[in-house]
């Protein structure tokens, strides 16, 4: 498989548009209710399929019916799902995600299964074959913090395997956690608020140089996405910026796992980082414009052609 997603997987059910909880047992009228794939790893997956790359996705859900939604949805769009263990008792993980008018969303959500994952979930042989093996939520994959699975991306990074790692949440202590993984990762995809969580550091441009300090050394590089300010990369050759393209803004749900499914094809294409990023960009802007972590994605295909 030329990609490997592994990580978080959960059913986000996404209401829009959305400008507070009725009162007792009132009702709003929407416009819109979706069900999606998401999560760091699940819709990553989605969002590289539409790009017309193959990728397999690794990850634990729920014996639950939730868990068989998730499969549908992701087979269905071309996923390899094969790899995705199903954890007996427990829930899938899912999201409620409420859409305010201006994109905005508070969740409600239950980590579920991806507490779970392990080594063990793991297959070695899918790790070893891939082109790119992204690393989607590390923070809220506890099982993973096993120098077992550090070995295996060193392996698989030493027979020309890129590995590449996005985060799910914001909590400080997560964030200082997931930094056992930067020497087994050659680019880092956090957002703004992870990158100074994990950092420490006062601003982007120095949390962005810190966390560099701390991959391989090599062609490793941190791609900081910066919302509607777009990205900026630090690499060995310094800092360079990436704007956003300015697009109507529906839901900011999954624009960060687009611009990590865009970067990651990018790579597969033969782009350098800045043309990744750029490839990434314009991704998380056709994801913005729609409801839920795959919208907008209908041709995307037609985006690896520009250059």
């Amino acid at each position: 498989m030329t990609v490997v997603t592994l990580g978080v997987h959960i059913v986000d059910v996404l209401a829009r548009p959305v400008e507070s909880i009725p009162a007792g047992q009132d009702t709003h009228l929407l416009e819109q209710i979706r069900v999606t794939a998401a999560g760091a790893a699940a819709a990553t997956a989605v969002d590289l399929a539409a790009l017309g790359v193959p990728v397999a996705s690794v990850g634990a859900i729920g014996d639950d019916e939730l868990g068989d939604l998730l499969l549908v949805m992701m087979g269905r769009r071309g996923v390899d799902v094969t790899g995705i263990v199903r954890k007996r008792g427990e829930q899938t993980a899912a999201s409620i995600l409420p859409i305010r008018p201006d994109g905005g969303r508070p969740s409600f959500h239950v980590p579920g299964a991806n507490l779970g994952l392990s080594t063990a979930d793991v297959a070695r042989e899918t790790v070893l074959g891939a082109r790119v093996v992204h690393l989607g939520g590390m923070d809220a994959t506890w099982g993973l913090y096993d120098p077992a699975f550090y070995a295996l991306l060193d392996e698989a990074r030493a027979a020309g395997t890129i590995v590449t790692m996005d985060l799910l949440s914001n909590m400080p202590d997560l964030m200082q956690g997931v930094r056992a993984f930067l020497p087994h990762v050659d680019y880092l995809l956090p957002n703004e608020e992870q990158a100074l969580l994990m950092s420490g550091a006062a601003d982007v441009e120095e949390a962005a140089r810190s966390l560099l300090a701390l991959l391989p050394e090599g062609t490793s590089a941190v791609l900081v996405t910066l919302g509607a300010d777009g990205s900026l990369i630090a690499d060995a050759e310094g800092l360079t910026r990436v704007p956003a393209l300015d697009v109507p803004v529906v839901d900011t749900t999954g624009c960060g796992d687009a611009y990590c499914a865009g970067f990651v094809a990018g790579l597969v294409d033969g782009r350098d980082v800045a043309g990744a990023a750029r490839l990434g960009t314009a991704v998380a802007a056709r994801v913005a414009g729609g409801l839920g972590s795959d919208a907008g994605l209908d041709g995307a295909r037609e985006l690896r052609d520009e250059k």
